[in-house]
């Protein structure tokens, strides 16, 4: 099967780089032709270009761009594929994309594969990123069954995990997990910098070690993604972060209280729900 990408970072060279394990002959896009040439030299696609008509004999594209790309490249693909290519995405937030694209293109799968690293750029491309991660599939009522059933054939090649829901229902589940954890981190990150000795603000950079990298991390990321989930999932991070403060305003009461007993039973409670979060 020929697989078009366009946006040849982590995800789209990674997406490269399983399908061409599989045998499928791989097409890339990107903006700068010297992310092309290293996408051919890294073995994500086959071949690479700036020009989006190098799509127009793929059976299957996935848009790998940053979201607020996500529905200009898609207005733009609609000049060069034919009308029975499908188009999936691999955005964050699924509601705008798919109410934007949904009627402009009738072979479209919203997509989601909830995997990836800190780093970024086709540089950051790995083999098997996908193996029992989490994908995300948010056909509508309209999406033809027979694009969604090759999607799911692809997928199941790189062995994710694939899940079906509404794209309402995805972007509620990402602003708790995801979306939620990225501002939490951040404002973790600027409190700690907040500190107004400098010695002792030394001091705690010196000890932070895995506890601090590990809540840190999302909050250390790709800021122009993180502005991105704000933007696009508004609404859904707006309810979260109020459900987080009024959490984290429970915390500081019962700490001012001394209310020892109650703060245990607090924490014994997120002892207990998190393996429902992380296997």
């Amino acid at each position: 099967m020929k697989i078009g990408i366009v946006g040849l970072g982590l995800i789209g060279g990674s997406l490269g780089l399983d399908m061409r394990s599989h045998h499928h002959t791989v097409v890339g896009v990107s903006r700068r032709e010297s992310t092309c040439q290293k996408a051919v030299t890294l073995g994500c696609v086959d071949q690479a270009s700036t020009d989006l008509s190098l799509l127009a004999t793929a059976e299957v594209v996935f848009i790998c761009t940053p979201i607020g790309l996500i529905i200009p490249t898609m207005q733009q693909l609609i000049t060069v594929l034919p009308a029975n290519t499908i188009v999936t995405d691999v955005g964050s937030v699924k509601t705008p994309i798919v109410e934007a694209i949904s009627p402009l293109w009738h072979n479209f799968v919203g997509g989601h594969p909830m995997a990836g690293t800190a780093d970024s750029g086709v540089e950051a491309a790995l083999s098997n990123l996908f193996v029992q991660k989490p994908y995300v599939l948010t056909p509508t009522p309209t999406t033809p069954n027979s694009a969604v059933v090759l999607l799911e054939e692809l997928l199941k090649e790189l062995s994710a995990t694939i899940y079906h829901c509404t794209p309402q229902e995805h972007d509620r589940a990402v602003s708790w997990i995801s979306h939620l954890p990225v501002m939490v981190s951040s404002s973790l990150i600027a409190a700690c910098t907040d500190e107004a000795e400098p010695q002792v603000l030394k001091l705690a950079q010196n000890l932070a070690s895995s506890g601090f990298r590990d809540t840190s991390r999302v909050g250390g990321g790709n800021p122009e993604l993180g502005v991105m989930m704000a933007k696009y999932n508004r609404e859904a991070l707006l309810k979260s972060l109020e459900v987080y403060r009024h959490n984290l305003d429970e915390l500081k009461d019962l700490i001012e209280q001394e209310n020892w007993t109650d703060l245990a039973a607090k924490l014994e409670h997120t002892q207990a729900v998190r393996p429902n979060f992380v296997q």
